[in-house]
């Protein structure tokens, strides 16, 4: 039995709030269950010095979270003076996955800028963040659509990510902070519409791992990324009918 007591095949209470920061050309509160993050797109009229004249445009984002996201409070990093290798691990990833599935000659010189904030933490924020920052960056290429900026969606696909582990001998789906500090493996997901990876991170936490069980992690992030990007798309859908 899971600590939640979910079935190892079950995701947490997903929920995506759209359009949660006004003035923001694209936003969206994401919860996977206790892990809430917020994510924000930003479009920018200039590109970095090494695309202009390209045509290009270029998608970047940051990643942080706030002092209370856990049981106990965590410094800021501007207070350091400094952002810690896993805040910059995990902001290159979250850049790296929207790129990804976005045709870079497809909206022009301006840069859109993610921001993913953890509010809350309960394990999987990474995974989490890519998959509200798709979101945000939808609804901002959307704004410029409707601006008249460009006449069509860049994206080649969606994109979601989830993380999988071995939790005492079984492969379960979508962990928790409880799972996730116990896993004798664990790995993170990062998965297009049609199933193509974009990106995988495993590790194993104590025993090395086998082929076979890490086919079986592979198997449940496809079925769990696949329900992920359903959830995507009736949120987008519940936007547009909505306006």
């Amino acid at each position: 039995m899971r600590p939640s007591g979910r079935a190892p095949t079950d995701l947490r209470p997903v929920s995506f709030e759209l359009g949660f920061a006004k003035h923001a050309e694209g936003s969206c509160l994401v919860k996977f269950g206790d892990t809430h993050v917020l994510c924000v797109a930003s479009v920018e009229e200039n590109v970095p010095g090494w695309m202009r004249g390209t045509g290009k445009g270029w998608i970047t984002a940051e990643y942080g979270m706030l002092p209370r996201a856990t049981n106990t409070r965590m410094a800021r990093e501007a207070a350091k003076g400094r952002q810690s290798g896993r805040t910059q691990e995990i902001q290159r990833l979250i850049g790296r996955a929207l790129r990804s599935v976005t045709r870079m000659d497809g909206f022009g010189e301006v840069q859109v800028r993610i921001d993913c904030d953890v509010l809350q933490a309960d394990g999987g924020t990474r995974t989490a963040s890519i998959t509200g920052a798709y979101l945000a960056l939808h609804q901002a290429f959307a704004r410029m659509i409707d601006l008249g900026v460009m006449t069509e969606m860049p994206f080649s696909e969606p994109v979601a990510a989830i993380s999988c582990g071995l939790y005492k001998g079984t492969p379960v789906l979508d962990l928790d902070y409880a799972e996730d500090s116990n896993a004798q493996a664990d790995a993170n997901f990062v998965l297009t519409g049609s199933g193509k990876i974009v990106e995988i991170q495993g590790t194993a936490e104590e025993d090395p791992f086998t082929t076979e069980e890490f086919q079986s992690l592979l198997n449940l992030a496809q079925s769990g990324c696949a329900d992920l990007i359903q959830m995507q798309q009736a949120a987008l859908d519940a936007l547009t009918a909505k306006a």
